[in-house]
């Protein structure tokens, strides 16, 4: 069976993460400039989750099959970690999820103008009241949650054919209570990107708080991957006694 390029794969994730970014977090400043003044409600917080969520599906089913959908660093180190890809491969891929992501960044900016720039460009953050440990308790169990459900949604054990919408509901759901502590960004990709373009286009960024979002995630992905070989391991079948052999 033939097999796509390298260069192709890439370029799958850096589409995928664009487009991620785009449609997810584009989905903030949207929400922020229709609602104009009025405060920030829960219905809200529900379409951005959603938009999220419904992004993941889609390109779980248009380039799953193409770069496996990673769509997200703390994913592929994960991965490679576990030994589900080769380490030759993750610069590779981180190169173009950051790439992505600060592409579909720009696009945001491209469709919104500088009106999504004003209202923050969906970067994520964390206030004063929330502080650097609860954020980074936050991004961890956000991440651990989201990658433990990628491990388990490909495994080849699972029900084949629903990956995308196991792993886009989970993201959705997971969104809900992550996001009024950090903007749930569970993703470095996405924590990187918009950060990048909004300091590009003269927004506020507190570029301190990127390390707390970067370690949680990757840390978060690692310990998933972890946990997922623990409790997915199985037992070599032991022939039954009698048994021809």
């Amino acid at each position: 069976m033939a097999e796509n390029s390298f260069p192709q794969v890439l370029l799958a994730e850096t589409l995928g993460t664009a487009t991620l970014v785009f449609i997810g977090v584009g989905s903030v400043p949207a929400t922020l400039i229709v609602g104009g003044n009025a405060p920030f409600t829960m219905a809200q917080l529900g379409v951005i989750s959603f938009a999220f969520g419904m992004a993941v599906i889609a390109l779980v089913y248009t380039i799953g099959h193409i770069s496996g959908c990673q769509i997200n660093p703390a994913v592929t180190i994960a991965l490679a970690a576990t030994g589900r890809m080769p380490w030759r491969q993750v610069p590779g891929y981180l190169a173009a999820q950051l790439a992505g992501a600060t592409l579909g960044a720009l696009a945001i900016v491209g469709v919104l103008g500088q009106k999504a720039v004003d209202t923050g460009l969906g970067v994520a953050a964390y206030g004063a009241d929330v502080g650097g440990g609860q954020a980074f308790a936050a991004e961890l169990i956000g991440t651990f949650l989201l990658v433990l459900v990628v491990f388990g949604a490909i495994d080849r054990r699972a029900p084949q054919g629903f990956a995308g919408l196991a792993i886009g509901l989970a993201v959705f759901a997971i969104i809900i209570p992550v996001a009024p502590a950090t903007g749930a960004s569970i993703n470095p990709a996405r924590t990187f990107g918009p950060m990048v373009v909004e300091q590009l286009f003269g927004g506020t960024v507190h570029w301190g708080q990127m390390p707390v979002y970067l370690v949680a995630e990757i840390v978060g992905g690692l310990a998933a991957g972890a946990c997922y070989r623990l409790i997915a391991a199985t037992r070599p079948t032991v022939p039954a006694e009698g048994a021809v052999r």
